[in-house]
Order: structure tokens, then C-alpha cells, then sequence
């Protein structure tokens, strides 16, 4: 999008949000001392595990590990992206969403509210004219739609003349423009005039997160061209991000876990009408990685569907280079090809649900894909082929972000080649990773060498116990005295970096409840571990208990930490000896080991 949403509206909305409210008008909540609880909506229970924390503004399932702060429930609950479930919470409370510039962006647009109410007018017409029409009727018949999913997807029928959506919605000037800018009619080459832009054609509403119609495709009848006509790109339709059938498979309350992109609306209709309903297309363009960011948002396995023949095949491979760039760790990417001359939708037709998603055990993986459509055009029984197969395969890693997605790959290509991983990165040499777009930049640097662990014992504990306690009483870190802030600087234990994170961050920036800390964290590689501490209870009792239990924690790590130095000073002294600077320090831990008030 062009715009960011600023993280103070964030941290507002979820101050004012009241996440027992938004839950309970979906799931029947029974309060169970300071929480509620109820039966899971996510999985299916007898016995209540789905606990609501009004204190923490955060749900957590024991049952399904489900959890979350209020938009996290919305994100998961109504199916929603990220962006539409700010839209969602901000609609609730009454306010309106911030956008900020992102740098390089496209200037923001202002949506007509409007355009939306006349895109929805436009659907209802195209419905009635579709029950009107017998010829219209005969054709959807004939390609196999039901009355049910004609009415779930909204399906109509644009008539065979130039003005019917003119007539009907253009009456004055103000009210064609909003036309022309919705692209429901095109103005004539002279200037003299407008007509309709989609005539005798099967129409397929496109819907956005929330539900409102945002373009259309249509569909000849008989023979014609184009045979699939679009909706041209306008303030609410971009046709780069937007995946067809996307709503309706968020509306089906069975677990969404997989998507499968196939090409073209029929296909994904009739998939869904089989009972596929985790179906979706790109809108007449290849998919794109912004496409790719959209459905790894709802799910983390996806699985592009293709023809088998020469055109699908290239469009499999567009598809894999631009979905590099979206391969991390915890998301699977799979290519799935059908035989010749068939299609998702004459393929369900004949095999029913169980036959095609048989096929998805044959699906490629995108290493095993990637692998062997470089092998199909390479002989690389030679060390020409070889260097060849190397040399295309550079800047395919090259487009992927550092981590194992990416090593695990650059192993498969090394055993194509029957050469180890060390040895085919040298003979690829240094690759230059894409930015990981979920990672959150440290200004500390990984290369701090790693301090002697001598007295460490417990210190991973006393790194979680302080993030913990930040966790449910964030208000704390600004009575934190800067000393024992700045003690931990020299510190190197595992999970440091996220306390002094933690700690700047909400120093800077302070956060009232558990759920404004986690939303800041959302998109951090390391929020979904946050997350699970947030889950467990506090034993402490109030906030002057949890202060007195935060110092003590990043005293006891500072304290480790000077033990660690000592050692390495006197270690270093009995070998070699030491500069004067170092001598002195030795004198300086020396004595406050002897006198710890110091």
C-alpha cells in the first residue's frame, strides 16, 4: 500500500479497544474470576480452553495455542489482512485511519466512499439482470454453476447494449464521472458521449477484505474477444494486489491453511463449489509478489496451480521468480501441474473434490521445481553444464532472503551438481541476499564477540523473567535508572538483544498494556515468542512488586556480567599479562566483587 499506518494509531486503538467486547459479539463469553472464557472458536471443544484477559488485552487457547490481542482475533476470526482489521477496529471505535507516507510511494489517494456504495449498486444490477436473462442462465447452467454459488460469489450478467449501466446510474455529470472513475463506462473516442464497458458478458464481482465489490471481471457468452475483460485500474482496484475469491475463502469458518492460485474466475467458482473453498486467481496478470504477501498473511502454504502445457509452464516460472522474494522459514511454496489440455475447472468436474486434491500430493516444491527446470534446458553431466547451472541459479539466490529457506535450497542445487554445499558456495561466490521483509533491523552488531559464561548460570533465566515482567507491567520501564540500563551493554546472553529492545522501546515510547507491546512486535521475527510468554500468568501482585523484581533481575545480570569480565582479566593476566588500561579495570571489579553496594 502507499501508505503506512502509523504505529501511535496503533498503540491509540488498541489502548481504546476493549477486546472482551469485540470477542464476545462473536463468541458467547462466560466471565471466570478476572478473565472470561468460552469454547474455542478455532478448533472444535466441549470444554472450554479460549480465555479472554480484559487486563492484557490479549486471548490465548490452551487447546490450539490460538492467540492474539483484538486485532489479532480480527485478523483471524473475520479473515482479515492486517490493514482491513485496523479499518475493522478503527470503524468500531469511530475514528478514522492515519496514513503516513512511505518513502518512494505513489502520492496517497482519497477514496471516494461513494464509489464503493455505486460498485455495490452495480453488482445488485448486473444480479437482476442475470435472473432476467434466460440466455445468460442457459450459459452459467452449462459451465456447471448452482444457484448456490452463483449467489455466494454474487455472479450476474451485463446486458447486450451500449447504456444500460449509463441509463441506470449516469443521470448527471457528478454521477458519470464517478462512473468513468469506477471504470463501469469508457468515454467515447470524440468526446461525445460515454457507453458501457461491459456488454452481454457472465460478471464476477471482485471483492475486497471487507466484503465490497471493487471491480469486476466479465465473461463472453459465446465467441468473442477479449474472452475475459477487466476492470481497469482506479482509486479502489489494483489488480497487482487483489486475489479472486479471496473473501469467500476467508468466509468458510474451516481452518484456512493452504491457498491454491489458479488462473481464471470459472476455475476458482467451481473449485469452491466443489468444495474446494480455499481457491483463489490472480486477476488476468501474473502473480505478483505483492499478491504473495497478501496470502501469506492468511495462510503459510501455498500451491500454484497450472496447465500443463507450454504456456503454463512460463507461467510457472514468472510465478516462481516472483515468489523468491516471499521464501522464509515457515512457509511452504509448491507448483502444482495438471495434465494437458485440462483446467481446474473441467478437472473437479470430473474428478470431484477428493480426485483433484489427491493431486496435491504430486505438487513440486519450489527447491524441487526451481531444480529441475534449470536441469530440463542444462546438461549438467559436464563441467560446462555445470558452471551454466551455477551461473543461472545465482540470481535466483540472489532474490531470496538470508535463512534457511535459502540454505536448505542452496543445498539442493549443490547435490544436483553432485558437489557439497561448501564447495558450491565457492564456486557461486559471495550472494547477496534480498532484505527479509518480516525482520526488524538491530542497530547492535551481530559481531559482538561472546563474553565467558564462568558464573552464567540462571542468567537465560533472568533475561526471560525481565522480559516477562516488561510484558505484563510495560508501564515499568520508565522508572528503570538509566544505570541499570547501560549495565547490560556489555552483556551477550541469549534473548539480551530483545530485552534492550524491549527496553528502549518502551523507555521511548511507553505502552499501557500487554497488547500494545505485541502489536509493536507483530511483524519482529521474535514477536510470536514474545506472544508466548505474554500467554503465562505473573505471579507478582502489583506493579511496585514487579518493579522491585524487574531491578533486581538486571542487577543480578549486570553482576554476572562484571564476574564473566573479572575472570576473563585474570585468566588473562596468569598467560600474558595485562595493559595498563586492563589493570586498572581488574582493580575497579576487584573491588566492587569485595563490596557489590558500590
Amino acid at each position: 500500500m502507499a501508505g503506512l499506518i502509523p504505529q501511535a494509531f496503533i498503540d491509540d486503538l488498541i489502548g481504546k479497544a476493549d477486546i472482551v467486547e469485540i470477542i464476545g459479539s462473536r463468541v458467547p463469553l462466560k466471565k471466570a474470576g478476572r478473565e472470561y472464557r468460552a469454547c474455542c472458536p478455532f478448533h472444535n471443544e466441549k470444554t472450554p480452553s479460549f480465555w479472554v484477559s480484559p487486563v492484557k488485552q490479549f486471548y490465548h487457547c490452551f487447546g490450539c495455542g490460538a492467540h492474539g490481542t483484538a486485532l489479532g482475533f480480527l485478523m483471524n476470526f473475520d479473515r482479515l489482512p492486517f490493514p482491513e482489521a485496523v479499518e475493522e477496529l478503527a470503524s468500531r471505535l469511530g475514528v478514522e485511519v492515519p496514513r503516513e507516507e512511505t518513502p518512494g510511494a505513489a502520492p496517497l489517494r482519497t477514496v471516494d466512499e461513494d464509489l464503493y456504495t455505486l460498485m455495490g449498486k452495480a453488482a445488485n444490477f448486473y444480479r437482476e439482470q442475470l435472473a432476467r436473462d434466460e440466455r445468460a442462465r442457459g450459459y452459467a447452467a452449462r459451465r456447471g454453476l448452482d444457484a448456490q454459488v452463483i449467489e455466494r460469489f454474487g455472479i450476474g450478467y451485463a446486458p447486450d447494449a451500449w447504456n444500460e449501466v449509463l441509463k441506470r446510474f449516469g443521470a448527471s455529470d457528478a454521477s458519470r464521472q464517478k462512473l468513468s472513475d469506477t471504470g463501469l463506462i469508457i468515454a467515447r473516442e470524440k468526446g461525445d458521449g460515454w457507453y458501457d464497458r461491459f456488454r452481454d458478458r457472465l460478471m464476477f464481482p471482485i471483492r475486497d477484505a471487507r466484503g465490497r465489490v471493487i471491480a469486476f471481471g466479465g465473461r463472453v457468452l459465446d465467441q468473442g474477444e477479449p474472452k475475459y475483460l477487466n476492470s481497469p485500474e482506479t482509486a479502489l482496484f489494483h489488480k497487482g494486489r487483489e486475489l479472486y475469491g479471496l473473501y469467500e475463502a476467508r468466509q468458510d469458518r474451516a481452518p484456512l491453511r493452504r491457498l491454491i492460485i489458479v488462473e481464471g474466475y470459472m476455475d476458482v467458482v467451481r473449485l469452491h463449489q466443489s468444495g474446494i473453498t480455499h481457491a483463489v486467481a490472480t486477476l488476468g496478470t501474473a502473480t505478483t509478489p505483492e499478491h504473495l504477501k497478501r496470502a501469506f498473511r492468511v495462510v503459510s502454504e501455498v500451491i500454484f496451480c497450472f496447465d500443463g502445457d507450454r504456456a503454463g509452464r512460463a507461467a510457472a516460472w514468472r510465478a516462481l521468480q516472483n515468489a523468491l522474494p516471499e521464501a522464509t522459514a515457515g512457509r511452504e511454496l509448491k507448483f502444482l501441474f495438471l495434465p494437458e489440455g485440462e483446467d481446474p475447472d473441467t478437472l473437479v468436474g470430473k474428478e470431484g473434490r477428493a480426485g483433484f486434491e489427491a493431486r496435491y500430493a504430486d505438487a513440486l516444491p519450489l527447491s524441487e521445481y526451481l531444480v529441475a527446470h534449470l536441469a530440463e534446458s542444462i546438461d549438467i553431466r559436464h563441467a560446462d553444464g555445470k558452471a551454466r547451472f551455477v551461473a543461472e541459479a545465482r540470481p535466483l539466490l540472489e532474490r531470496m532472503p538470508a535463512g534457511p529457506y535459502r540454505e536448505l535450497l542452496l543445498e539442493r542445487l549443490a547435490q544436483a551438481i553432485g558437489v557439497s554445499a561448501e564447495r558450491f558456495l565457492t564456486i557461486v561466490g559471495p550472494v547477496n541476499a534480498a532484505a527479509d521483509p518480516r525482520s526488524s533491523g538491530s542497530t547492535r552488531s551481530a559481531a559482538r564477540p561472546p563474553a565467558r559464561t564462568a558464573h552464567s548460570a540462571g542468567r537465560g533465566g533472568l533475561v526471560r523473567q525481565a522480559v516477562q515482567t516488561l510484558l505484563h507491567f510495560p508501564a515499568l520501564a520508565t522508572r528503570i535508572d538509566d544505570g541499570d540500563i547501560a549495565a547490560l551493554d556489555s552483556l551477550d546472553e541469549p534473548g539480551i538483544e530483545v530485552l534492550r529492545e524491549l527496553l528502549a522501546q518502551l523507555r521511548e515510547h511507553p505502552a499501557a498494556s500487554t497488547a500494545q507491546v505485541l502489536e509493536r512486535w507483530r511483524e519482529h521475527p521474535l514477536g510470536e515468542r514474545l506472544a508466548k510468554l505474554a500467554m503465562s500468568e505473573s505471579n507478582t501482585p502489583d506493579a511496585e512488586a514487579a518493579t522491585q523484581e524487574l531491578v533486581n533481575a538486571l542487577r543480578r545480570l549486570a553482576q554476572g556480567a562484571a564476574m564473566s569480565e573479572l575472570d576473563a582479566l585474570i585468566e588473562k593476566e596468569q598467560r600474558s599479562g595485562l595493559e595498563p588500561a586492563e589493570r586498572e579495570r581488574l582493580r575497579t571489579l576487584l573491588r566492587e566483587s569485595r563490596d557489590p553496594a558500590r
